[in-house]
């Protein structure tokens, strides 16, 4: 039995999960590929770059469809709900990755360019927050960013606040970027913090 349901939806979005199964990865290689608009912009700040070819968007299909059959993380396609503008287009991808010998869960997201600004990154991580605690009983959601990407830094500094989490600070050569080590900001939250900050309430379902 998969631990990580295969959708989701919260009030302007919905989350189908990244899988061999369940997803055609040419819908994900026609806007995460060299050329597609906005694609410098959106790999400047993440640890991939533009994919050269539909084999590329394949393997990483198949990666983490292997990791949600193994219940070691998952990703979901985002789509904005019919109550929103482009209702139904592909708008990012978003994922958990879990440590379950410390109980941890690491957040991770991309927006497409036009759905920048519209508030879904702070919806998608209190949409997964909530997985996290609720259905797998983590202890802790942590989130990083460059340190000099303000744009991130501005959106996880506020649900991070919302959610009771706190920043942790500055980890050295935490990650390879363009195949150069660099620092990360780091924040967290405790499953203590976010029911003491939300009452241990969210508005999304999940579905398995």
């Amino acid at each position: 039995m998969a631990l990580f349901p295969t959708a989701i939806e919260s009030p302007r979005l919905r989350y189908e999960v990244v899988h061999p199964d369940y997803f055609d990865p040419y819908e994900m290689y026609e806007h995460a590929r060299e050329g597609a608009p906005g694609i410098e912009e959106i790999t400047k700040w993440v640890t991939w770059g533009p994919h050269q070819h539909p084999k590329e968007t394949m393997e990483f299909v198949e990666q983490v469809g292997e990791q949600f059959d193994e219940n070691e993380g998952v990703d979901y396609a985002i789509y904005p709900c019919d109550s929103e503008d482009d209702a139904g287009e592909f708008a990012g991808a978003c994922n958990l990755s879990v440590d379950w010998d410390h109980r941890r869960g690491n957040l991770g997201v991309w927006f497409r360019k036009p759905f920048w600004g519209r508030g879904y990154s702070g919806e998608r991580a209190r949409t997964i927050v909530a997985l996290a605690f609720d259905v797998l009983d983590l202890e802790v959601v942590a989130v990083t960013h460059a340190p000099d990407n303000e744009k991130s830094q501005r959106a996880i500094e506020k649900y991070v606040n919302a959610l009771g989490g706190r920043k942790e600070g500055l980890l050295r050569n935490t990650l390879v970027m363009g195949g150069e080590p660099r620092d990360t900001v780091r924040y967290s939250i405790t499953a203590a913090e976010w029911q003491e900050a939300t009452g241990g309430e969210y508005d999304a379902t999940f579905e398995w």
